[in-house]
């Protein structure tokens, strides 16, 4: 999700590359800017600062951590005079113009984070009445102000209108809300990638399925943020048929296809021009989290799967987005986020910035996710030793794969 914003934004301003990031490459080894204090990661955060702090503190209060100070009031120290928030401001007291541009998606990312953290009704306020003065006509929103609605941008501002205890229905510009924008981008299921939704409209006004939009798209659909849990199951599993669809079943047309799509091999794949089809980590980790909510859990959970296997070296590499990214998809599962294959999200998470600290006895469980894999494993350890020797225990240890 950070990768997918940072590409949202690349392609708003035209970039080539715009795709890029939804594999996510290497964190800058050399940051063109410092890293501040506070700021979670190690990269350089001019064009996710905003959105990986957002995604980590949310992913924080999700395990029950009330994030660092530090952390949050690095947040916070972004948003600039109007309520908005860019993807990164190098020095926060300057002003927010054509070269410190804000965007929606930085600012919905920010309000789902300090909504869950708590103590920023001031700031949630003044980003969500940003968000809904740049609202275009169409109900949507685009990644800029002024700029065309797209899907992604759409989804996220939702999210943050939920978030804020807005209905996203009531948010209207010209009498039409986010719900009456989405279906335009809603593939009809007789056309190819039926069911999909595309990012928008290409210079034909086709429209081709994109698995990061739809993914979006679903939890849009159903006025969810990015932290979800398992819905109840749709009535039926294939792409439905109507004149005008509604928001439930743009994201049950949507599930549908996402969970075609990661129905034979586990995962998504990037689709970048004039390069090699490869695995799409953190678009297959935004599919896990839209198809446990839109009540799709078998796909969801196949996904999972292949994410534990096969994903602990993007994480390592992408940074705290990725890490987020990751606790989200087990969150929507109800799997433990302490044993990915043996690592632990939680501690590599806590790890790339300002401790957080554990918000209450209540949530004590969701620390110990850290430790669940191991400490269960050694639980079983100490009654095997006796009667088949440790040598076999220590080969012998097998992994949840559901």
């Amino acid at each position: 999700m950070n990768v997918r914003r940072s590409a949202a934004a690349l392609a708003a301003v035209g970039v080539l590359a715009a795709a890029a990031p939804a594999t996510a490459a290497d964190p800058s080894p050399s940051p063109k800017v410092t890293v501040p204090s506070g700021l979670y990661g190690k990269g350089d955060p001019t064009y996710d600062g905003v959105w990986r702090q957002s995604l980590t503190l949310l992913a924080q209060r999700t395990l029950g951590y009330r994030p660092a100070a530090a952390a949050v009031d690095w947040l916070t120290g972004q948003q600039c005079a109007d309520g908005a928030f860019a993807a990164f401001r190098a020095e926060p007291a300057g002003p927010c113009d054509d070269k410190v541009k804000a965007d929606t998606n930085s600012t919905a990312a920010a309000v789902q984070a300090l909504a869950a953290t708590g103590g920023h009704g001031g700031a949630v306020d003044k980003a969500v009445g940003w968000l809904k003065s740049v609202q275009n006509k169409d109900g949507g929103w685009g990644y800029y102000p002024g700029g065309p609605s797209d899907t992604n941008s759409t989804s996220v501002v939702i999210g943050a209108l939920t978030a804020a205890g807005t209905d996203p229905a009531d948010v209207r510009k010209s009498g039409k809300s986010p719900y009456d924008a989405l279906p335009a981008w809603s593939i009809p299921c007789g056309k190819d990638g039926g069911g999909a939704l595309a990012y928008q409209p290409d210079k034909k006004g086709k429209l081709l399925p994109n698995a990061d939009a739809t993914a979006a798209g679903v939890l849009g659909a159903l006025g969810k943020g990015f932290v979800a849990e398992a819905g109840k199951a749709p009535a039926q599993d294939a792409c439905a048929e109507a004149e005008h669809l509604t928001p439930a079943q743009v994201a049950d047309n949507a599930g549908a296809y996402l969970g075609t799509a990661v129905a034979k091999t586990g995962h998504l794949e990037s689709t970048l021009p004039g390069a090699k089809d490869q695995p799409d980590f953190g678009n297959t980790a935004d599919a896990v989290v839209a198809l446990a909510a839109d009540g799709r859990t078998e796909p969801a959970k196949k996904a999972y799967a292949w994410l534990e296997k096969n994903a602990g070296q993007w994480a390592a590499q992408s940074g705290p987005a990725a890490y987020a990214q990751l606790i989200f998809a087990a969150h929507a599962i109800g799997e433990q986020p302490g044993d990915f294959n043996g690592t632990s999200l939680v501690s590599s998470l806590n790890a790339l910035g300002p401790a957080p600290h554990m918000d209450s006895a209540a949530h004590e469980s969701a620390a110990e996710d850290e430790d669940s894999g191991t400490s269960v494993w050694w639980i079983i350890g100490v009654g095997l030793v006796g009667g088949i020797g440790i040598g076999f225990l220590l080969s012998g240890r097998k992994k949840r794969q559901s």
